[in-house]
């Protein structure tokens, strides 16, 4: 009976292998009842024919920026998902990360079967006295190896496991990846388009400027104003011709940015789409903060880092137990070519290697609770990813409800303006104004047509960055998992 204990002892450790690692899954949550408190996310918000409404409770739409409805967003979106550089490589990362896991599975858990051939010449020293002083042969050999590691403490398993969750991690990192481009080449593509109406609209209100100025001087000369009101209009002149450079550098800029997401060179930028051509999404999902866990990318790379972690701890533990490793060989050798696979030329050899840490100086004991360390830190870091992740979403509505507010007192703001303009206009050719006045109400039309279009542009980035906090629905993220078996089983 005395023999059999070690072996007891030894199964009843390998059954508990898997409480060698701390739980892979990620800690539960509490979930928030709402992302805002107190925000009307289920009115519509606009005005006719602007209206949108946030829809709680929705799933992620997964080709969003088709909801702004324009084909040629659509195609450079397009373009920029088929030639970006960036995502080219996240994508040779993820198939390097795959093979690695194979490679994983191939050296950790299946055996190894090597061929070798020796063909040699050798002298060696005779025997003092007997024969000749050296001799000199030839050994010819053959054989075939077998090697195999026992995983008896889990080693092996939990290395696969870590190189399946590190595929995972990049495989959602790729999501992520490819989210972020489409919202950038939308976010640049709104840029673009409002950079160049605010450069049409700072060029107006340069030459109204200049207008001014031109009336001030002559009434100056003529002594019907003073030189500090002409200086006062050359003064205004000069500041409505420096804001039109860094206006046109930033419309230059946008479109550049624009090109370079699509995988184009900036020269080959894409000129802007009018500002009147997008159009506002009438619906937007806001799923449930339950939900949003599976659908962001970011929350997902989390959770599967702390898997590889959880994985690392296990490997590190197992390194302190006993390692046993099976090695076989058979084959022939000779000492002359004709004879190599002759009568008695055979040889082969068998053998079982147990191996048991006794003192490393503390390195493994170190190396577990390093692993342990790193496994709490991405208990945390998980945390943080899904605190990041609801705050994302709840500042972007925040800041969605306020840019409709703000576009809306813009856009009255404007059409009050240009109404008064017209007005104005109207008087000025029936010589009931002046020619200055007319001005003046221009002026104020094209500073209150800027805070238009710069309202606009924030209410249409905003809608973008809330369909992109959404994240994407989980039966496409679950592709990268799909491939994953689809690996181990090959």
């Amino acid at each position: 009976m005395k023999p059999a204990i070690p072996l007891l002892v030894t199964v009843s450790v390998a059954l508990a292998g898997c409480a060698l690692a701390p739980p892979a899954s990620p800690p539960a949550l509490p979930m928030p009842a709402a992302y805002v408190a107190d925000l009307a996310s289920s009115s519509p918000i606009g005005t006719p024919g602007t209206l949108q409404q946030v829809v709680p409770g929705e799933r992620p739409v997964t080709d969003w920026w088709r909801a702004f409805g324009s084909d040629k967003l659509n195609a450079w979106v397009d373009e920029g998902l088929k030639n970006n550089p960036s995502l080219e490589a996240a994508r040779h990362t993820l198939e390097a990360v795959r093979q690695q896991y194979r490679a994983t599975v191939g050296d950790n858990l299946l055996p190894s079967l090597d061929a070798q051939g020796q063909v040699s010449r050798q002298r060696a020293l005779g025997l003092p006295e007997f024969g000749p002083p050296t001799n000199l042969y030839n050994v010819y050999a053959g054989q075939l190896s077998l090697n195999y590691n026992f995983d008896v403490f889990g080693a092996a398993r939990y290395g696969v496991k870590q190189a399946r969750a590190q595929v995972d991690v990049q495989s959602y990192q790729l999501e992520a990846v490819r989210r972020a481009l489409a919202a950038n080449i939308v976010i640049a593509a709104i840029n673009a388009s409002a950079a160049a109406e605010q450069v049409d609209a700072a060029a107006r209100l340069a030459q109204l400027a200049h207008a001014q100025a031109d009336l001030a001087d002559r009434a100056y000369a003529l002594g019907a104003a003073s030189h500090d009101d002409a200086l006062t209009a050359r003064q205004n002149a000069a500041n409505a011709d420096a804001a039109l450079p860094g206006l046109r550098a930033q419309a230059l800029k946008a479109r550049h940015a624009l090109a370079v997401y699509m995988g184009r060179t900036p020269d080959r930028a894409p000129d802007p789409l009018p500002l009147s051509q997008w159009q506002w999404p009438a619906a937007i999902p806001l799923s449930v903060p339950s939900d949003l866990l599976e659908q962001r990318p970011d929350v997902q790379v989390a959770a599967a880092s702390l898997r590889a972690a959880s994985a690392q701890v296990g490997i590190a533990t197992a390194n302190m137990f006993p390692h046993i490793a099976l090695s076989a060989s058979t084959g022939s050798a000779a000492f002359k070519d004709s004879a190599l696979f002759g009568a008695g030329s055979g040889i082969w050899s068998a053998g079982l290697s147990l191996a048991q840490p006794i003192f490393h100086g503390g390195a493994l004991r170190a190396q577990r609770k390093a692993a342990v360390a790193e496994y709490e830190a991405s208990v945390a870091q998980y945390r943080q990813t899904v605190l990041n992740a609801f705050q994302n979403v709840a500042d972007t509505l925040v800041a969605l409800e306020q840019d409709a507010e703000a576009w809306y007192a813009a856009h009255e703001a404007a059409s009050l303006a240009h109404e008064s303009f017209d007005q104005t206009q109207g008087r000025y050719r029936l010589g009931a104004v002046p020619y200055v006045l007319q001005l003046s109400s221009e002026q104020r039309w094209e500073n209150a047509r800027l805070a238009e279009i710069q309202a606009t542009a924030a209410r249409l980035v905003d809608t973008a960055a809330l369909f992109h906090s959404m994240g994407e629905p989980p039966r496409n993220l679950g592709q990268a998992h799909e491939s994953i078996q689809a690996v181990s089983g090959r």
